[in-house]
């Protein structure tokens, strides 16, 4: 009986090198699935790639709704950014794309479970750890098992025929919905200035000489409108991909620590999660009270964190979602960025549940607070810290 493996396959060099290890180093019959997440690719495309170099049976799946529901939209309720940077685009396509594999291995009960990740990357525990989680099946991983280098690959890939974009060629891309990861190449040296071919959606010359406004409402954390305007929810992260990244907002250069220990230089194209994140971010402060804000910037954190490092199956992000959706319970209203110039901050924000009081705020005459009443305040507040400080006066004078 002929040995059936599946393979999540992106078209891209290390799912094309991975197709022709199965079949040739394992003696498989290879089904490919690959699922549309917004990388803005030609299914028919990939299809034909796939039927060129041999597989049995081809999936494409469409999960863009699925992928903006239930994994972006809760990454904005979070506030996600790890490291205080990045988006977690691809961190959040992974476990989807293995769970709809695992849903095709199933119908076609297939014997083995692989994917095209290093053993240097991230993405290798976000595939075995979901795919675990949902199959006894071996996994196989010819780049990491085999301990294979991206120039082993591209002469691999030329040996046999396989055709290779010039991107591909020169940096490591991986691109959804919600960013666009660039890496490889001369990005490696973390000195090197990324090159202007190296970005597609964030233009970085000739950009518009007066600033850009975007206006984001949001209904319990999710965004609904843009600029005044009712959106479907992929067309709204599109929509605000464009605007934002024409006037040069969204790229991310940063020194990031791997789940594997390695520092890595990555760069990202992130303009409408950078736009949504901050917007959302800002309006959490206006609604919730300083002991939220406080608490849930640590919940965030943590949530981010296991996100990024592939544990999106942990029941304690479970725990902390249900956490999170609560506190989204009054994050409803408006919030107006400027863009400038490839620089983004709020200007302008509003909300039927503000805890923002004018007339206790302002220093005008209407104001309704009574400034005697804080002299008392300061002076029980700073209690232990002024008499620990004449504590210590005292202790150093005698020695």
């Amino acid at each position: 009986m002929t040995k059936k493996g599946i393979l999540a396959f992106s078209g891209g060099l290390d799912t094309s090198v991975v197709v022709k290890y199965l079949q040739d180093e394992h003696d498989m019959d290879v089904i490919t699935v690959t699922v549309d997440v917004g990388q803005g690719e030609n299914a028919k495309e990939i299809a034909n790639k796939a039927k060129k170099l041999g597989v049995k049976k081809h999936y494409n799946i469409d999960a863009r709704k699925e992928f903006v529901k239930d994994y972006i939209f809760p990454s904005i309720k979070a506030n996600a950014l790890y490291q205080k940077k990045y988006c977690l685009a691809t961190a959040l396509a992974r476990p989807l794309i293995a769970e709809k594999v695992l849903e095709i291995a199933k119908k076609e009960k297939v014997n083995s479970l692989a994917h095209g990740c290093s053993g240097k990357g991230n993405d290798q525990v976000r595939f075995d750890i979901t795919l675990r989680s949902g199959s006894r099946l071996p996994i196989i991983a010819p780049i990491r098992d085999k301990n294979l280098d991206r120039v082993t690959e591209l002469k691999f890939a030329k040996k046999h025929g396989i055709k290779i974009d010039s991107v591909a060629k020169k940096f490591s891309i991986d691109q959804n919905l919600w960013g666009r990861a660039i890496e490889g190449g001369v990005l490696e040296d973390p000195f090197n200035e990324p090159p202007e071919d190296a970005f597609i959606w964030v233009k970085t010359k000739n950009l518009p000489d007066k600033p850009t406004y975007i206006e984001i409402e949001f209904e319990k954390g999710i965004p609904t409108k843009v600029d005044k305007t009712t959106m479907d929810s992929q067309k709204l992260i599109e929509y605000i991909n464009k605007k934002a990244g024409n006037v040069g907002v969204g790229i991310i250069d940063h020194i990031e620590d791997r789940v594997v220990g390695i520092k890595s230089r990555e760069v990202y194209e992130t303009p409408a999660a950078t736009c949504l994140i901050e917007a959302h971010s800002d309006l959490e402060k206006m609604v919730h009270t300083k002991h939220q804000n406080k608490f849930k910037s640590l919940i965030d954190d943590e949530w981010a964190y296991l996100t990024y490092s592939g544990l999106w199956q942990d029941p304690l992000k479970a725990n902390l979602d249900g956490f999170i959706e609560d506190s989204q319970k009054t994050v409803s209203g408006t919030v107006k960025l400027k863009l400038y110039k490839g620089s983004m901050r709020v200007v302008g924000r509003k909300s039927k549940n503000s805890l923002y009081s004018h007339e206790i705020a302002t220093y005008g005459t209407e104001s309704t607070f009574d400034q005697r009443l804080a002299k008392g305040f300061v002076e029980l507040w700073g209690m232990q810290s002024t008499e620990a400080n004449k504590l210590q006066k005292k202790r150093s004078t005698k020695t």
